[in-house]
């Protein structure tokens, strides 16, 4: 059973629809990896676009959810937190579309022996995210359930850095990779691996709020 009331399930609703436009980025950018790394460039350039295009929904959304807050929604102690929130969710979507971009504009070689290390590494912030949603559901219900998923999202986030870590290092030491190809690949993998750490930052506010609300 929900906490709160009126407004504040209005602005829970926005946070919902607003999880939904950054995972349906996500999702999208996923697919822009698999079309380039099977070397299929122009389905590639669809989902740069489509990604882009969801990342504007997903900030039109933010940007709708603080004009909730501000007018009204919660105490004026919370709506700080709340505004936070949303702007460190819609960072995630960010985090995609920079690297969305990245690849296309720099078209670097796919190093084909690494194929299915870069839809890893991919899935792995998926998942991250997935975990930072389940978090941000359970706080208008059950503040200690929201405090035990928010840890959860870090425990993924660190097998993000991991899988991050692991990729670069071979990339590096690969024979058949040209250096530009090296170079630019390693900005890649560094914003892939930023959608794990913005879905961790925000999971670091909903611990934040929580520890708040149990005063």
């Amino acid at each position: 059973m929900s906490i709160f009331g009126g407004k504040e399930n209005d602005v829970f609703e926005a946070i919902d629809d607003h999880l939904e436009a950054v995972k349906e980025t996500l999702t999208a950018f996923k697919e822009l990896m698999i079309s380039y790394i099977n070397e299929d460039v122009e389905r590639a350039r669809t989902f740069e676009k489509e990604v882009s295009q969801l990342e504007t929904k997903a900030d039109q959304l933010r940007r709708s959810i603080e004009l909730m807050l501000y007018e009204g929604a919660f105490l004026p102690a919370n709506r700080g937190d709340y505004a936070r929130l949303s702007e460190l969710i819609d960072q995630v979507a960010d985090a995609a579309e920079s690297a969305a971009h990245t690849i296309i504009l720099s078209k670097p070689k796919v190093p084909l022996e690494l194929k299915e290390e870069f839809i890893k590494l991919v899935d792995t912030g998926i998942e991250t995210y997935e975990k930072l949603v389940e978090a941000v559901k359970a706080l208008n219900k059950d503040v200690d359930k929201a405090m035990e998923l928010a840890k959860a999202v870090e425990d993924a986030e660190e097998k993000a850095d991991d899988v991050e870590y692991h990729l670069k290092e071979k990339t590096f030491e690969s024979e058949t990779i040209s250096t530009y190809a090296k170079i630019m690949w390693n900005q890649i993998i560094t914003k892939i691996g930023d959608i794990a750490d913005r879905a961790e930052d925000a999971s670091d506010q909903i611990l934040l709020m929580s520890v708040k609300r149990r005063g």
